[in-house]
């Protein structure tokens, strides 16, 4: 079967740039890597809204699971470009609890995409040699035993790794991780003897962060969304109040590395107020 087209506008995550532009691409980047990287002032955390693998693939006249197939590969170059900066905490949104409503061919086809994308990882010598600690964040106990399987068997591998914190928000909503964290908190105090008068009395925000999917890792400083899109949707909202935000126009499949800098840069000449 002839190869469907790819719309001009999806070339650069093929890897397709001319031969006139290559080398001139490369020293773009290379300084802006070292820009970057003699700036200082890096993120502690980034959150990752990894948006756009359909519209990708509508718009290079691909069917939505090789849009999906492209990001997967994305995300492991982020990675490596966050490994590159020494970014100690990073989170990567891949399938929100609101994706649960797509078709089930297609949530199917993500399913079985978690699973070989973390079979692969756990093979991935960068994975160990940087003792990159992985955590999949949020309810995925509707996902099919061998993408749970897959999955615990890539946080019980790295579970002592002091390297980079990798968080994979997977079945993640917001609100859910709030309600959830609420709920965990309530059945401590409850199984404390604690009465519920007593348990409101004594309510407080560090209480419910110990709660949270990410106790005991830094809020996110610094959150990128790709896509175009201009909102949240959910993402670590209790974390995320004094985050700083940026919104690139690419769709994820492709978010460049000079995309991914530029980022990181426009961070670094923030002043950060913290509501101040």
């Amino acid at each position: 079967m002839p190869a469907k087209p790819v719309a001009n506008g999806a070339l650069r995550a093929f890897g397709i740039v001319s031969a006139a532009s290559k080398p001139l691409y490369w020293l773009y980047e290379r300084r802006l890597t070292r820009a970057v990287k003699a700036a200082g002032h890096l993120p502690r955390h980034i959150g990752i809204i990894m948006d756009g693998n359909r519209r990708f693939a509508k718009a290079a006249g691909l069917d939505v699971k090789a849009g999906h197939d492209y990001g997967a590969t994305k995300a492991r170059e982020v990675l490596d470009w966050c490994l590159e900066l020494g970014i100690p905490h990073v989170t990567l949104w891949g399938f929100s609890t609101e994706n649960r409503s797509r078709s089930a061919e297609e949530v199917g086809h993500l399913h079985r995409l978690f699973a070989e994308q973390a079979k692969s990882l756990l093979n991935d010598e960068r994975l160990h040699a940087n003792r990159v600690k992985v955590r999949i964040i949020g309810d995925i106990a509707d996902f099919p035993a061998e993408a749970k399987a897959a999955l615990a068997a890539m946080e019980d591998a790295t579970r002592d790794y002091d390297g980079m914190h990798l968080n994979v928000a997977l079945g993640y909503g917001g609100r859910e991780e709030i309600v959830d964290a609420v709920k965990r908190l309530a059945e401590e105090r409850a199984a404390e003897g604690a009465t519920l008068s007593e348990l409101a009395a004594g309510l407080s925000a560090e209480q419910i962060t110990r709660h949270l999917y990410t106790a005991g890792l830094p809020d996110p400083d610094f959150v990128i969304r790709t896509s175009g899109e201009v909102r949240l949707s959910g993402f670590l909202l209790w974390q995320t109040a004094y985050s700083e935000f940026y919104f690139c126009d690419a769709n994820w499949p492709e978010f460049r590395k000079v995309d991914f800098l530029r980022a990181v840069r426009s961070f670094q000449a923030r002043e950060r107020r913290f509501g101040k």
